[in-house]
């Protein structure tokens, strides 16, 4: 008898364990998605509108063309492999202003956010075909916040060669 009971005793703990692990992956990701678009959002208003065709390269993307492929990346993402819904959202049609596209960049992490509010923990090991092979939403989700923070560190530079100061580091 004691036997039975220790093993579903473990058993229970177990569960319980991966459910919190779940949940908590979630309350994590969505608290540094939040504090992400807030950071991304500070680097579009400190560049002056009239650099935002800057590029330290003629290879290179402008930036506002970095912009903008951030905000597509996470429409992208989101409504493709995260069970976001339709959105109207166009990064292509989205016109050159600065203040279109901080407008087009809000309207991105926002549809992000909804998106991934939407997920549950038994939807984060849920494989999709992904361009690169199968991937779990789990890491879509790592992929998505990896990929702003790449164009994102790339923005420093371009700040910084434009002698504006970047906005201050903050990592969570």
């Amino acid at each position: 008898m004691r036997i039975p009971l220790i093993t579903c005793s473990t058993l229970l703990l177990f569960f319980f364990v991966q459910t919190a692990q779940a949940q908590s992956f979630l309350a994590d990701y969505k608290l540094k998605w939040k504090n992400a678009a807030e950071y991304t959002l500070e680097f579009a208003q400190a560049m002056p509108e009239d650099q935002y065709g800057y590029k330290p390269v003629p290879a290179e993307m402008s930036f506002r063309e970095q912009l903008k492929h951030i905000a597509a990346n996470m429409v992208w993402l989101s409504s493709s492999y995260l069970k976001g819904k339709h959105t109207s959202i166009d990064p292509t049609k989205t016109g050159d202003s600065k203040k279109e596209i901080i407008e087009l960049l809000n309207q991105a992490f926002n549809y992000a956010k909804q998106t991934v509010d939407g997920l549950q923990e038994k939807d984060l090991n849920e494989p999709v075909d992904f361009f690169a092979g199968m991937m779990s939403r789990r890491r879509i989700l790592l992929l998505m916040t990896d990929h702003v923070t790449h164009h994102r560190g790339q923005l420093v530079v371009y700040l910084r060669l434009n002698d504006v100061v970047p906005p201050s580091y903050r990592g969570w």
